[in-house]
């Protein structure tokens, strides 16, 4: 099961990209901003050197109150330990505890601390869960958000499992509780019943899901129904829990706070138009002009087709069977 990181909609700034996540506020820094997203490409030895330079900066870059929390994670070989560096408000937390670090150029870093089930970044110490309802999965790329929670308790639990001593080339079970653990499931897989018919069973690999690739980058996985737009954590689809809210960053304002959702049925999935101001297009793969939806009404996507919300180009992307 793949990594997943939710992050709670708000005014800052949210990062991922391989295994560095970000969080930051600092209006009117760009300098600093740009500096600290660089550093989520740093990985291997030696990212402790380079947090530590940037520390040297901050204060150069930094123009007015500035709060950043940023964690570099090497998961290699199943073990994961981390490198990180805050200031101001900002906060990395492990399983919900804060990490500790030595303080350096006016910034603190950390070194070589031990990755747990979560990994936060955002301001001061992360709450023990995620407000249901309000929070979306980043993929890569970088969106307005209050804080990040990754959680890496696949990994975590994989990494304590111990190694099977040998692989059995068919599973059985002797009744339909399917695999169990302990002697008795060992004996069912081991030995051959002495009377009745065996029946084997097997999880299938769930469908990889739809995902939505925006123009700049950030991806988001369609495993439910969404709404996207400035501020769509307040839209009844998303207070009664029946989606999750996708905020989109919008600079020239012209999206609007619920401006269009994502409905699934199945493997369907349909775009539909929330009344939105400047409204909502689609387009084919190869189609040369947009068509506008009528709002309030479905419609069907395709892999390969392009949505445009306000300025916004995200491109729709269905995994074949």
């Amino acid at each position: 099961m793949p990594d997943r990181c939710e992050v709670l909609p708000g005014d800052s700034v949210v990062a991922r990209r391989g295994g560095g996540l970000l969080w930051v506020d600092a209006p009117g820094s760009p300098a600093l901003v740009a500096a600290l997203h660089a550093c989520l490409g740093v990985a291997g030895p030696g990212a402790d050197r380079v947090l530590a330079a940037v520390a040297g900066q901050v204060s150069s870059l930094a123009h007015g109150a500035a709060s950043f929390a940023l964690v570099l994670a090497d998961t290699a070989g199943g073990a994961g330990t981390g490198v990180a560096l805050w200031s101001g408000k900002g906060q990395p937390a492990v399983d919900g505890v804060p990490v500790s670090g030595s303080s350096v150029e006016g910034c603190t870093l950390a070194s070589g601390f031990q990755l747990g089930q979560t990994l936060y970044v955002g301001p001061g110490q992360a709450a023990p869960q995620m407000p249901p309802g309000v929070s979306f999965d980043l993929v890569e790329g970088t969106v307005p958000g209050s804080g990040a929670m990754l959680q890496l308790a696949a990994r975590a639990h994989a990494s304590a499992t111990p190694p099977a001593t040998s692989a059995p080339s068919s599973f059985t079970a002797g009744s339909d509780a399917g695999f169990g653990s302990g002697a008795g499931a060992s004996r069912a897989s081991s030995a051959a019943p002495e009377s009745g018919e065996q029946t084997a069973f097997w999880r299938p690999e769930s469908s990889p899901a739809p995902v939505l690739r925006f123009d700049d980058g950030l991806v988001v996985t369609v495993d439910e129904d969404l709404v996207l737009g400035r501020r769509p954590d307040n839209h009844e689809l998303v207070t009664s829990g029946g989606a999750r809210p996708v905020p989109i960053a919008d600079t020239q304002n012209v999206l609007s706070s619920a401006h269009a959702a994502l409905q699934r049925s199945g493997r369907e999935v349909s775009l539909v138009d929330l009344g939105s101001l400047n409204g909502t297009h689609v387009a084919g793969p190869e189609a040369t002009e947009w068509t506008q939806l009528e709002p309030g009404v479905a419609h069907p996507l395709s892999d390969g087709d392009r949505l445009l919300l306000g300025w916004t180009v995200i491109t729709f992307e269905q995994p074949q069977e």
